[in-house]
């Protein structure tokens, strides 16, 4: 998963959105359709402030697409990714645990290239256009090891930098790589990988936008 990265002194617009969309079907991308992912950060409703340590102060909640019937929460701090069913949010809201403080969506469209599926989708305040990031996901189909297939998608990410340095857009996309074995993550990815990563790209837009 990677994020756009504005360079100083520039906004990110939904005309940066469009030209990184227009390069992956110059490199015969193929839009398979639209997709969506939702994130949502959460906050404890405590009863009483001298519970406060007992409970994570915050976790983010992740609805992934391909993964309709699961809901994960990531616990950063904690080091702790955690799959659950998709019903676990209202298990949350009837409970009174925990509250939503702000959620976001992901969206845009799929592509297809030969072995490669790139989704390239704005970050948007749930219920808003009020744009706040672009993000790209890359997976190489053929393999599931997250080593293996690394070095593969390097090799492609960087005709993908060649393609999109010819539009002298005013910034330029980065990939921060989390530890998974910190998170208790094997080599064969998972949804639960993306979810880590998101986390971290998240929690700078949000940083970013402070």
């Amino acid at each position: 998963v990677l994020c756009w990265q504005p360079n100083a002194g520039t906004t990110i617009n939904s005309q940066i959105l469009k030209e990184v969309s227009k390069c992956v079907e110059s490199i015969n991308g193929v839009k398979e359709g639209g997709w969506k992912n939702t994130f949502c950060f959460y906050k404890p409703m405590l009863k009483e402030q001298a519970n406060a340590s007992e409970f994570p102060q915050h976790f983010l909640g992740a609805s992934l697409q391909e993964q309709p019937d699961k809901f994960y929460m990531a616990l950063s701090k904690k080091r702790l990714i955690v799959e659950a069913e998709s019903s676990m949010q209202t298990i949350m809201e009837n409970l009174q645990s925990y509250i939503i403080k702000f959620a976001l969506n992901c969206e845009g469209f799929q592509y297809r290239l030969g072995d490669f599926r790139v989704r390239v989708g704005k970050v948007v305040p749930m219920n808003s256009e009020n744009l706040r990031g672009i993000v790209m996901e890359m997976e190489y189909l053929p393999i599931s090891s997250w080593k293996t297939s690394h070095l593969i998608m390097s090799g492609f990410f960087e005709i993908l930098k060649e393609t999109l340095g010819k539009k002298s857009l005013p910034g330029h996309f980065v990939h921060a790589e989390p530890n998974f074995s910190e998170f208790g993550l094997s080599d064969q990815y998972t949804s639960r990988h993306t979810v880590v990563q998101y986390a971290s790209i998240l929690a700078q837009l949000s940083t970013r936008a402070q």
